[in-house]
């Protein structure tokens, strides 16, 4: 859905934050060659944390915090306008993952073509790609997880939420520790289900875990609900009253309590994490306190420099993202299969457009890993451009 709207007082911090984090997600997952990457810009291989394990929890975070925000308008009603509503959003969002997937496969097999196929079977073989396609994934993850927590945040009361978030971390820290739930490889609890569930043709294998998988699903659950109670924490006035009066009131009765929370769930992660590793692949317990306490910060932090101090003539970079983030993230998913999958002849040798860009281009002059981050940030800037068309006419498109 297109809308072209008019812009409103708003806490700006939290679009900055978004558009940070969708950012930061293109990058870390464009690079020029994945056998050239800088250490900060990889995933943890296994318990442990980098910048990069960040981004996707931190977007989920500020999920449920525009939860609690969007909500609210409706007064977390629980009537049948409002539940249609998400869960239209949340197929919507899942269907377009889905149609992400399938469009990767298609491409691909376009490229590898079927030998001694008649054209029918040709066809049918590139359009029927879902024999071996990934049912669960990011956007899968944000579908699920939106979905919940906001009928959980319009069928409970919200001071019973911390209870429900309390529940399933430690319900799940109980699976973990009676399922080999800390070891990597197939006898993992979660890779069983996984494989009994999904199969092995739909799944994506990362030290024998999908990082995105059914179970590792609970506690994202509660990471979006703690999202959603900080969300609960800023905004518990009507939304309107808290803009207009941000400047004299944010500072004391927000900004303070906001990061002391942060501070706790992050102190409390790092403590915990000596019987309960910090581990992005199984969305550990206390990978969730450590990355919502991180979150819980950094959002103090901007909404103090940018919406109480007004420095505001840096954000607009990450505000492009920030407004239309899931349109901006898909759109650089359909680039980055395009620009992998199809391949043409170049001086009579077969190259992709990532290859002429990094072999031919970047890497001659910035090196394998300099160049490889070249490719990256020109990925980004090739996305943020398209998103500020759209910013600068005001058109923010919805999923």
């Amino acid at each position: 859905m297109t809308e072209h709207v008019k812009k409103s007082s708003r806490i700006l911090a939290i679009d900055i934050l978004r558009g940070i984090t969708i950012a930061g997600m293109i990058l870390v997952n464009n690079p020029g060659s994945w056998s050239h990457i800088f250490a900060p810009l990889h995933h943890a291989d296994w318990n442990g944390m980098t910048p990069t394990d960040l981004v996707f929890p931190f977007f989920m975070f500020i999920m449920g915090v525009c939860i609690f925000i969007s909500l609210s308008k409706f007064e977390f009603k629980c009537d049948r306008a409002t539940v249609i509503k998400i869960i239209r959003r949340t197929i919507l969002i899942y269907l377009v993952g889905v149609a992400i997937g399938w469009f990767s496969r298609f491409c691909y097999r376009w490229n590898e073509p079927l030998e001694n196929a008649g054209l029918l079977d040709q066809i049918w073989y590139m359009v029927w790609s879902f024999d071996k396609m990934r049912i669960s994934g990011v956007l899968a993850r944000l579908a699920v997880c939106y979905g919940i927590a906001s009928l959980v945040a319009i069928t409970v009361r919200h001071r019973y939420i911390s209870h429900i978030v309390v529940t399933l971390l430690a319900g799940y820290c109980i699976l973990l520790l009676a399922g080999n739930g800390f070891v990597s490889g197939e006898t993992n609890i979660l890779s069983v289900v996984d494989r009994a569930v999904l199969t092995d043709a739909h799944m994506y294998h990362d030290q024998g875990v999908d990082p995105e998988g059914l179970l590792s699903t609970i506690p994202s659950i509660a990471h979006t609900l703690l999202g959603f109670l900080v969300g609960r924490l800023l905004f518990q006035k009507r939304i309107q009253d808290v803009v207009a009066d941000v400047k004299t009131h944010l500072l004391v009765s927000k900004i303070v309590p906001l990061f002391v929370v942060g501070a706790v769930l992050t102190f409390s992660g790092f403590l915990l994490s000596y019987g309960c590793p910090i581990n992005k692949k199984i969305w550990s317990p206390t990978f969730v306190l450590v990355t919502c306490g991180l979150a819980s910060i950094v959002l103090a932090l901007l909404v103090y420099f940018i919406d109480v101090k007004e420095h505001h003539r840096w954000c607009r970079f990450f505000e492009v993202f920030g407004v239309n983030p899931l349109f901006l993230y898909v759109l650089s998913d359909f680039f980055a299969i395009v620009f992998g999958a199809f391949s043409f002849k170049i001086g009579g040798e077969e190259t992709t457009i990532i290859g002429l860009l990094y072999n031919d281009m970047l890497q001659p002059i910035f090196g394998d890993y300099g160049g490889s981050l070249a490719y990256s940030v020109l990925f980004v800037l090739l996305n943020w451009a398209i998103g500020y068309q759209l910013y600068k006419r005001r058109i923010y498109i919805k999923l």
